[in-house]
């Protein structure tokens, strides 16, 4: 994320390129599983073993892509569930389990589901049938919501489409992180800020 340009002598921030990556979106995101987790006794201070399921538009999010890397180097188990037309054609490399299926990604149990916006800008090109059938396939309605383990927990990096992606039952539920999730954007990106208006970072 800080980084020295090809191009100039100086420290950038990539604060989200297209469909590619939003560094500082999956380093809030860590900040926030990591304190909402660890207020468990039985965790540790790492993200060992944490299982995350990452569900939606995996084609166009880059959201899904910076947690994907970043959540599994801090040691967390990602798998990504979406329909077969919002995944890229070649997944090669990525370090995560793939599923068609929201409802056997549920049944797993994972500690984290991060619920990904429908970018409706970007459905022009007939990637479901429609949203109804979206939502009725991959969308975190109220009955899966009511699925997950009681310490479950579930994001999302905004806007919501409510009633598509996520109910709003789910959405603003004691187990929702959407709120913490903005407040720690703020102090996540000061932080990035400052490291690189202070000149604080390793030389690349």
């Amino acid at each position: 994320m800080l980084a020295t340009s090809g191009w100039i002598d100086a420290g950038i921030i990539n604060a989200g390129d297209g469909t590619h990556e939003h560094p500082t979106q999956a380093l809030l995101d860590a900040f926030t599983i990591r304190r909402r987790l660890h207020k468990a006794a039985s965790r540790g201070k790492g993200l060992d073993g944490v299982t995350v399921t990452i569900v939606g538009d995996v084609l166009h999010s880059r959201v899904a892509r910076s947690n994907l890397w970043l959540l599994t180097t801090l040691g967390a188990e990602v798998t990504m569930v979406a329909p077969p037309t919002l995944f890229p054609m070649d997944m090669t490399g990525w370090p995560a389990a793939v599923s068609f299926d929201l409802d056997d990604a549920i049944d797993s149990g994972p500690d984290v589901i991060m619920m990904l916006r429908i970018q409706q800008e970007r459905m022009n090109a007939a990637f479901f049938p429609n949203s109804r059938e979206y939502s009725r396939r991959w969308g975190l309605d109220d009955e899966r919501f009511a699925r997950l383990a009681p310490t479950s927990i579930v994001m999302h990096p905004g806007p919501m489409n409510r009633g598509l992606e996520i109910s709003s039952a789910a959405a603003d539920s004691a187990a929702s992180t959407v709120l913490e999730q903005v407040a720690n954007g703020v102090s996540i990106r000061m932080a990035a800020l400052y490291l690189l208006m202070s000149g604080d970072r390793e030389e690349s």
